[in-house]
């Protein structure tokens, strides 16, 4: 399967909202069932670069959403159907300065195939935290590519 990422068009946003949502609701599962909304992506994301990635169908496969001035990883999502498929690797490694450039990422202790997921990429524990979801993992990438 040959994936593209580009940078997302408003002609994506549909898409990316209901990406955005499923993916949510079937990861976290140990939220409220009303936690999320399909409303929240814009507000989640507002000025943030968003990079998708689609398969040879031309399908949304899966995006990426970065705050640049930090480097920080706000959201990296793969449609369930491409999970285990190395779309997560091809969003990460279309992020600019990839991977010389360190980025940063929080992701929650209770999403453990998450934190494998980072830890294969070379990604590094660098300090820890809790907020109203859960308690927290800060990971930083190593500046590696994590093949």
């Amino acid at each position: 399967m040959r994936i593209t990422v580009r940078d997302a068009v408003a002609a994506d946003m549909p898409a990316l909202r209901e990406l955005f949502l499923r993916s949510r609701q079937e990861t976290f599962v140990w939220q409220p069932a009303g936690a999320f909304q399909l409303t929240d992506f814009e507000a989640q994301t507002e000025g943030e670069r968003l990079r998708v990635a689609e398969d040879d169908g031309g399908q949304l496969a899966g995006f990426v959403s970065v705050w640049e001035p930090d480097h920080f990883i706000h959201h990296l999502y793969v449609h369930r159907p491409h999970h285990r498929r190395g779309i997560g690797r091809v969003l990460l490694r279309a992020l600019p300065g990839w991977p010389a450039t360190h980025y940063r990422l929080k992701c929650l202790r209770a999403n453990v195939p998450a934190l494998a997921f980072y830890a294969a990429c070379g990604f590094v524990e660098i300090g820890a935290g809790s907020a109203e979801d859960g308690e927290y993992l800060l990971l930083e990438s190593g500046g590696k590519d994590g093949r």
